[in-house]
């Protein structure tokens, strides 16, 4: 096969997929907000069913939900005859995902629910099928044509993917879910590394290099050799951040003033040093150093910028993989 077709022949599916999602984009209704408030109302978990592929999109809408703050966890139809049915309580928000709604497995997870008056939403495109008629809140997504043969599930699973997505972040977006909360489910990767904030990271209290702006350069000198952080804090008399130092000042210093051990650390800090807010993401902390060419920043809490409460180090950045 030519390499020209085959590149058409990808081209023809994403089409035909596109077109389902401009459909199902026309198709969102007032049931959609009915199942939105379901599972953001819901007081136990968001169970999500389906059979075969559907039982996979049934797995991946489930991992969105709970990775947002809705827990949930998905089952298979398959096994719910053979005692997963248990599983389900009244408190629970079922899902139930079936292109045809017609599937024999899901029956017996269909009257379970009727009976036991869970909540039901069904996710299906045919409005005559069993699924449609016994669901509380029914989500009907456009019948399309399929990309492979007319017949295997292609642009079908790219609708009822696509709909699970759109509860999902209708139902973050209604329980106030943000980046603080993210991170709170998401404490590793490569997703957790970037919403670290600036308090996730720094020296805090008695790690804090602090030196009082009256002492002379040589005591200063040998606290920053002592604590081996290559800065040192300024402070005056109360306790208020008035200026920094960092070894390479020091350096320079040396080299322009042969008496650098008899003046104050007044005289040689840099006043007014950049200080951050303990909760901004670690990240825009790295940004403010590359702009600004530094390797060191004051960190502050609840807009006191005179009252330093951590430092944060590039080396603390970098080794957290922030970029």
């Amino acid at each position: 096969m030519k390499k020209n077709k085959v590149v058409k022949i990808a081209k023809d599916v994403l089409d035909l997929e596109i077109l389902a999602l401009r459909k199902l984009k026309k198709s969102l209704n007032k049931s959609f907000e009915q199942a939105v408030n379901a599972i953001v109302n819901c007081k136990s978990k968001v169970i999500v069913c389906g059979v075969g592929k559907s039982y996979l999109i049934a797995s991946k809408v489930s991992s969105t939900m709970s990775s947002v703050g809705c827990p949930s966890f998905s089952i298979n139809a398959n096994e719910c005859s053979h005692g997963d049915l248990g599983s389900i309580s009244r408190k629970d928000v079922l899902i139930l995902v079936s292109n045809s709604g017609n599937t024999e497995e899901l029956k017996p997870v269909i009257q379970y629910a009727n009976r036991s008056k869970i909540i039901l939403i069904g996710i299906t495109s045919r409005k005559n099928s069993v699924l449609y008629r016994a669901s509380d809140i029914k989500l009907l997504i456009p019948e399309v044509k399929e990309a492979a043969l007319s017949i295997v599930p292609t642009s079908s699973t790219t609708e009822q993917i696509a709909i699970g997505d759109c509860l999902a972040v209708a139902a973050l977006n209604l329980k106030k879910f943000n980046k603080k909360k993210f991170k709170l489910l998401h404490p590793h990767g490569s997703l957790g590394n970037q919403l670290k904030t600036v308090e996730d990271l720094m020296i805090k209290k008695n790690g804090i290099p602090f030196v009082n702006e009256n002492k002379s350069m040589k005591e200063a000198i040998k606290l920053i050799t002592k604590k081996k952080l290559g800065v040192l804090i300024a402070t005056n008399h109360k306790k208020f951040t008035t200026g920094i130092i960092t070894d390479g000042q020091i350096r320079r210093s040396t080299e322009k003033n042969n008496s650098l051990f008899k003046l104050k650390v007044k005289q040689v800090m840099t006043k007014n040093p950049i200080s951050i807010d303990n909760q901004m993401l670690a990240a825009k902390g790295l940004a403010i150093m590359s702009d600004k060419k530094i390797t060191s920043l004051c960190v502050h809490k609840n807009g006191k910028k005179n009252k330093t409460i951590g430092i944060l180090h590039i080396h603390h950045i970098l080794n957290a993989n922030i970029q």
